[in-house]
């Protein structure tokens, strides 16, 4: 099992940068391809954790599910988390993990931060 953790979409251009900039240093990281496997809620809730954000910000308020289902909702954390859950086409990527530790890269150069 890899040290790395990688929540990716493999359509995903900033997706695909940061799991090629994580191979050009030789880590070759467990990827999960959250669309066709959704992290639970307690994945996501613990995923949140190792980045010290809020669900909110996780959420990708530019894809048409959410200007449909969500915009202009107030939840709490648990409600937007219970929102990435039902529809994980809302959860901003790719989030990479290293330990407890996690970044969202964008731009994939943030994943350098748990190179070191």
């Amino acid at each position: 099992m890899s040290e790395f953790v990688i929540y990716h979409n493999p359509r995903c251009g900033k997706s695909r940068s940061a799991l090629a900039l994580l191979r050009e240093r030789g880590v070759e990281p467990e990827i999960v391809e959250y669309l066709k496997t959704p992290p639970d809620a307690a994945t996501l809730a613990r995923l949140l954790a190792a980045l010290g954000q809020p669900a909110e910000q996780l959420l990708r308020k530019g894809e048409a599910v959410f200007k449909e289902k969500y915009k202009g909702e107030s939840r709490d954390e648990a409600g937007w988390i219970e929102a990435m859950v039902a529809d994980p086409i809302l959860i901003e990527r790719p989030i990479v993990v290293r330990g407890n530790r996690a970044v969202v890269g964008r731009p994939p150069e943030a994943v350098a931060a748990l190179l070191d």
